[in-house]
């Protein structure tokens, strides 16, 4: 069994919460992250922390050679797919060559249990919905085409060096626990946003565009619980210690099957807050998919995976909660 992970972006939205699971279902971790976008203070203090990039190879040697690690678990990216289309380089960088470094250096030290944090962005604009995990893969925007790359070298490197991989596809994340929350600076993030203009940071939410073909022509998004996104990236790791990886890879999406427009966001926010959210027409952003939707059956059926908080509702509500527990959010 895996007893030693290292979790890259650990001080990050996701990758804290997948932390403090992992921790409390009683595996060793260490945190590597640059603090560029995370939080020092969000990590686990259980945890071991290295402040580094995950795309620094001799930093990645000394981490693999001092620790028996057993699985990675890559968080560390940038995921704003607007700022992919104007910077692509950056995405490009960051989102696809330092996670092959890793990778070189994780089969250097005999590594190889890998669970990618990977994104629905992959498959572009759908062709139909829910999105299953054979649906084309035409990525619209930088960012999806980023992660693409790194799918594609995962799969080479099941084929040619014996790596065992999940790539977990998310939809969009949201919510927080009781101890963690989500605190990006900038933050962009439509939730967070909304909860911002409720709690007087700001004074409206701006909606990109709505002459979508959507009942109320704004986009139409499925939005996922973080701790369920950090359950699933345990099963998966499970699944690979167990060896259901090794004859074929673990990709599967994380949604809850139901999506909802930003103005029904909006709309929830308000029901939940008790705040008027006032809200401000923008142009469409490049590369915005009209409808995201997942089907997360594949891993239902094979992980048993079942979302524990899958309305609307509490996951704004869980969001909330936290930003009035954190006013200014995290200090660091």
């Amino acid at each position: 069994m895996t007893r030693h992970v290292l979790i890259t972006g650990g001080a990050g939205f996701i990758g804290s919460h997948t932390v403090d699971l992992l921790i409390r279902e009683g595996y060793a971790v260490t945190v590597l992250d640059s603090l560029e976008k995370g939080h020092r203070s969000v990590v686990h203090p259980q945890a071991t922390f290295v402040q580094g990039d995950c795309g620094d190879a001799a930093l990645l040697d000394e981490v693999f050679a001092e620790r028996a690690v057993d699985a990675v678990l890559h968080f560390a990216a940038y995921i704003e797919a607007g700022e992919s289309m104007q910077q692509p380089e950056r995405f490009f960088v960051n989102n696809t060559a330092r996670p092959l470094v890793l990778l070189d250096a994780m089969l250097r030290a005999g590594v190889k249990r890998f669970v990618f944090s990977s994104t629905a962005a992959t498959y572009g604009e759908p062709q139909y919905t829910p999105i299953d995990e054979a649906h084309p893969q035409q990525p619209t925007n930088a960012y999806g085409y980023a992660k693409l790359l790194v799918e594609g070298a995962l799969d080479w490197m099941h084929r040619l060096r014996g790596l065992s991989y999940a790539a977990l596809r998310y939809f969009n994340a949201a919510g927080c626990s009781e101890r963690l929350g989500e605190d990006h600076h900038p933050e962009t993030h439509l939730i967070p946003l909304i909860l911002d203009v409720a709690a007087g940071r700001r004074a409206s939410i701006k909606l990109f565009g709505e002459d979508y073909p959507t009942p109320d022509g704004t986009c139409i998004r499925d939005y996922i619980h973080v701790e369920d996104l950090a359950s699933a990236h345990l099963l998966a790791l499970r699944a690979l210690e167990q060896g259901e990886g090794q004859a074929s890879p673990l990709i599967y999406n994380l949604g809850n099957g139901q999506g909802y427009s930003v103005r029904e966001v909006v709309e929830v926010a308000r029901k939940v807050t008790g705040h008027p959210i006032p809200v401000e027409a923008e142009p469409r952003r490049a590369g915005d998919p009209a409808v995201l939707v997942a089907s997360s059956d594949k891993i239902r059926r094979e992980l048993g995976w079942v979302p524990r908080h899958p309305s609307l509702e509490a996951i704004v509500q869980s969001a909330w909660d936290w930003r009035r527990q954190h006013p200014e959010g995290y200090a660091d």
